[in-house]
């Protein structure tokens, strides 16, 4: 029961996080959670948690860099291949070679291979932390790509160079020709492990399919299941675990590329699934780092041996020695370059934030816990233990807040687009990119099911989208005007809509089950109207299914089946009624400045009255050409991910990116209008 509150209290600081970032943008999700898990650990709620390092590998690392890895573009990475190794490999290794005696000369009760162990477990970056910072204040693509590959592969370097100091603080013994040799064995052979595996779960998903298993929760499942497979086979065997799920995402990636059918549904599914996971689990990395932060202060805190703010001390003197060893190896390989290669010198700026971006998380918490206790002979305590898990908790704290104070200070806000969307008016060209989306989406759908009548809604999506980017701009008096007037004759029409169900209702000639269903329709169409709803929060195709989930269903037999087809009947008639209550009431309301757009709304409403005469429309199946609507609520979906997607990447800005959003949102509400 106390695990499960634990989890339970966890998962509400989540989400209080992110509101809390609502009213401080400025400072990072991450740093919020840590003070979180802090207050949580301070305050006596009677719950305990222990950190255990491997589980936290396992169920956190694991499956983070898994999908890191089939998110990060191989194209992108391959070109920058050279700054990347070199931060990933050599970095970690004069990290660890002038770290540890700096820290050695530093603090002398450190032993020298104790130093290397602190030393090689500071040397890498976290993937999660760099996601979130480079997310929020965009760094340019180019050292955004380095940092993401840099942290994808410098784990396994830094985790290895970690083991071996420590075998050697604990046995005494040390021989560099056999570290090298295993280095590239645990690496090299977790690359190829993860790919093999990853592959083989892949060929098996598509086994599976071929036996007409299509139910996409399966497939999900396995998707999820897969870096932790690929990460306990790999650390059994005894090859890199991270290295390996690093390997397995990226060939879960180029599978997916080469799928001769898309599967879109899979795909929505999927995406779903993996950002609900990848927000409880980067939530819950930071605020367990949080709640480790009391215990390790306490620790040194009653220690008599150590003054406070000399430790304090001790760690802002390694995050600055970090930062500048970083900045020194970047500075270096700039002018390298910029000698041999004849490439133009990346510049100041540049470096400076590449520098200071190489924060330290999660990785270097869980593997400073895993120190042992005793060194080899089970008796003698490891030296200084304690006071090294607190100085890898103070260099990550130091490193985050760095990070979140200078970041935003040094990268572009305005500037960052990414010039593979094209060339011109780059809203335009990101706009097009957006509508391509929707429209690629409902082509497959029409491949994959051609026995459904998708032709149709491909036809009508087309003709939506093109009446809006003909429309002239809001910025234009005139037809803001219009569109207001239309939108008071359009509310004024809905509130005489509610009034004629209500008044059915009451009478008993709509069952209470569709008017309830009808009514929260109406309330949906006059949110957007109003525009009071964040693009995030909208009617999903599986909230629509919920409306009218057993109501209209024809899927049932006897009674069952009967009290489907009246609900139909009963809600086309109940329609039938509020179309007439709105014209009734807009034709009231018409005056000569709003004649025009009035009547407009009026002829929708009796469009829609013919159609449900002539008993089109609401049929056993639904809501008005649900399966229509339901088609186009996913193109709608497809293009609101594509534009969280290129914001996330740099490739638009965040004024792009909320006219692209009021795009969408305009392209939704003409559908929900008609």
């Amino acid at each position: 029961m106390e695990t499960f509150l634990a989890v339970l209290l966890m998962l509400g600081l989540i989400a209080v996080s992110n509101i809390v970032n609502r009213f401080i943008p400025f400072v990072p999700v991450p740093l919020i959670q840590i003070g979180l898990g802090i207050i949580t650990a301070l305050v006596p709620t009677g719950i305990h948690m222990s950190f255990e390092p491997e589980l936290f590998f396992v169920l956190f690392i694991a499956p983070l860099l898994f999908n890191d890895g089939r998110r990060t573009p191989r194209d992108e990475l391959w070109n920058l291949r050279a700054p990347i190794l070199l931060l990933a490999l050599g970095l970690v290794f004069v990290t660890v070679f002038v770290a540890g005696y700096a820290i050695n000369w530093m603090i002398p009760s450190i032993p020298l291979a104790a130093s290397f162990a602190l030393a090689a477990i500071l040397s890498p970056t976290d993937a999660v932390a760099v996601s979130a910072l480079a997310g929020r204040v965009h760094l340019p693509k180019s050292i955004h790509r380095i940092l993401e590959g840099e942290s994808l592969m410098n784990d396994a370097s830094g985790l290895v160079a970690f083991k071996f100091a420590i075998a050697a603080m604990v046995t005494g013994v040390f021989s560099f020709p056999k570290a090298s040799l295993s280095f590239v064995m645990i690496a090299a052979g977790g690359l190829l492990l993860g790919a093999v595996l990853s592959f083989l779960l892949i060929r098996l998903s598509v086994f599976i399919r071929r036996f007409g298993m299509e139910d996409v929760t399966i497939h999900v499942l396995l998707q999820i299941l897969t870096p932790f497979i690929i990460y306990l086979i790999s650390e059994e065997i005894g090859v890199s675990g991270i290295l390996a799920v690093v390997a397995g995402g990226v060939m879960f990636a180029i599978e997916k590329d080469r799928a001769v059918s898309p599967q879109y549904k899979l795909q929505l599914v999927s995406a779903s699934t993996w950002s609900v996971l990848l927000l409880v689990l980067n939530g819950l990395v930071f605020l367990i780092l949080g709640v480790s932060v009391p215990d390790v202060v306490e620790v040194i805190y009653r220690d008599q041996r150590l003054n406070n703010f000399m430790v304090a001390g001790y760690a802002m003197a390694i995050t600055a020695l970090l930062i500048a060893l970083r900045f020194l190896w970047v500075y270096a390989y700039s002018l390298w370059e910029s000698r041999f290669r004849r490439v133009e010198k990346a510049p100041l700026k540049s470096q400076v934030i590449t520098s200071i971006s190489g924060v330290r998380g999660a990785v270097t918490l869980a593997g400073a816990f895993s120190i042992p206790l005793v060194l080899g002979d089970g008796i003698t305590p490891f030296p200084e233990r304690d006071l090294i898990i607190a100085l890898a908790a103070g260099v990550i704290l130091m490193s985050l807040i760095i990070a979140s104070i200078f970041l935003p200070l040094l990268a572009d806000k305005e500037e960052t687009v990414v010039k593979t969307i094209g060339y011109g008016n780059t809203e335009l060209a990101a706009r097009n990119v957006v509508i391509d989306a929707g429209m690629s989406m409902l082509r497959s759908l029409v491949t994959e099911s051609p026995e459904r009548a998708t032709q149709p809604v491909l036809l009508e999506f087309t003709d939506k989208i093109d009446r809006l980017c003909t429309a002239k701009p809001d910025s234009d008096p005139a037809t803001e005007q219009f569109r207001r007037l239309g939108v008071e004759a359009r509310l004024s029409g809905l509130e005489a809509e509610r009034t004629e169900l209500r008044r059915m209702l009451e009478n008993g000639a709509v069952p209470s089950p569709v008017a309830v269903k009808m009514e929260e329709l109406l309330d949906h169409t006059e949110s957007l109207l109003c525009r009071r709803l964040d693009t995030q929060i909208k009617f999903t195709v599986t909230e629509i299914q919920r409306l009218f989930s057993g109501l209209f269903s024809g899927r049932f037999n006897g009674e069952e089946g009967r009290r489907a087809v009246q609900n139909a009947e009963s809600a086309r008639a109940a329609k039938i009624a509020m179309c007439q209550a709105a014209v009734s009431a807009v034709s009231a309301g018409i005056s000569d400045e709003n004649r025009l757009a009035s009547q407009k709304v009026i002829d929708k409403y009796e469009r829609l009255e013919s159609r449900l005469v002539q008993g089109e429309g609401w049929s056993k199946d639904g809501v008005v050409d649900d399966e229509k609507l339901e088609l186009k609520l996913q193109a709608i979906q497809e293009q609101r991910n594509t534009v969280q997607e290129m914001y996330q990447n740099g490739a638009i800005n965040l004024k792009i990116a909320g006219k692209l959003r009021r795009f969408v949102d305009q392209l939704e509400t003409s559908i929900w209008e008609d």
